[in-house]
């Protein structure tokens, strides 16, 4: 089950945010959340960065282990729409991953599911493949169903290493260990698209999508966007695939954000899915 929730974060407007001068999101700790369910919620602002702002966020306490899981899906060696990877695998939600080829397909960033590697970081040079630069994080589920959000390792750390469920590299690495990470000087960081992202706090795993390219909602730079997740307690923070990409989806509602492209859901690679645990 999950419910639209319009307490779990209240709105403060504060004297400043930043350099900005905006409003800014911070977590109620004292909420209590009921059984088997996640907390979901949109916002639109024409005050938080100068600008139009339609951001989803999709809210998992780190307690909630018992009830709900993670897995990263995938379809090798077609593409899929994350709506689809949610609703054939019957996920509770599920939030777009990370690079891929447009062209062939294929991901382009390492991509291991029950130790067996699926995808392999593209060489630099070739088309569609990420500069290390972007691609310097990792998002890796535990078989303890924890999500971290890390630097990235090499992939043959990651083939050697029994521990993880499930690695998914991505980037930039925008937050770690509650600070800003540096970013590249290039327009992939400092022009506003539409962006995914997912973060920890100390008490909980964030889905955000910020909606972007059109007259309701400018997006963001990822600057701004380290400024934002900062500001409500994100402690680990990563950029996944963003622009066209852009999809939150929830069981039951849909994609819950406005996706960009004028042809509507842009099939990705992989999806990272809330499944609910089997009583």
């Amino acid at each position: 089950m999950l419910k639209k929730s319009n307490f779990f974060f209240v709105l403060i407007f504060l004297a400043s945010f930043a350099s900005y001068g905006q409003s800014v999101f911070f977590p109620n700790t004292e909420r209590e959340l009921s059984n088997d369910s996640l907390e979901y919620f949109q916002v639109r602002t024409d005050t938080l960065l100068n600008s139009k702002q339609v951001i989803s966020f999709l809210v998992i306490p780190k307690t909630s282990s018992n009830k709900f899981h993670f897995e990263i899906s995938y379809n090798k060696p077609d593409l899929m729409t994350t709506s689809s990877f949610g609703e054939i695998n019957n996920a509770a939600a599920a939030l777009n991953g990370s690079y891929f080829d447009m062209d062939s397909i294929a991901g382009v960033c390492y991509l291991e599911v029950n130790d067996s590697v699926i995808n392999r970081t593209r060489t630099p040079k070739l088309k569609w493949a990420k500069p290390d630069s972007i691609i310097n994080g990792v998002v890796v589920i535990t078989k303890e169903n924890r999500v971290l959000v890390m630097k990235a390792r090499s992939e043959k750390f990651y083939e050697a290493s029994k521990a993880e469920k499930a690695v998914l590299v991505s980037g930039p690495l925008l937050l770690y260990g509650g600070q800003k990470t540096p970013l590249a000087d290039m327009k992939f960081v400092t022009n506003r698209h539409p962006r995914t992202f997912l973060c920890t706090t100390e008490n909980d795993i964030l889905f955000i999508a910020v909606d972007g390219r059109s007259s309701q909602a400018d997006g963001m730079n990822l600057i701004e966007a380290q400024d934002f997740l900062i500001s409500f307690g994100c402690e680990e923070a990563i950029n996944l695939d963003g622009g066209g990409s852009t999809t939150l989806w929830i069981k039951g509602e849909g994609v819950i954000n406005n996706t960009s492209d004028l042809t509507g859901e842009r099939p990705v690679s992989n999806a990272i899915l809330i499944m609910k645990n089997e009583k």
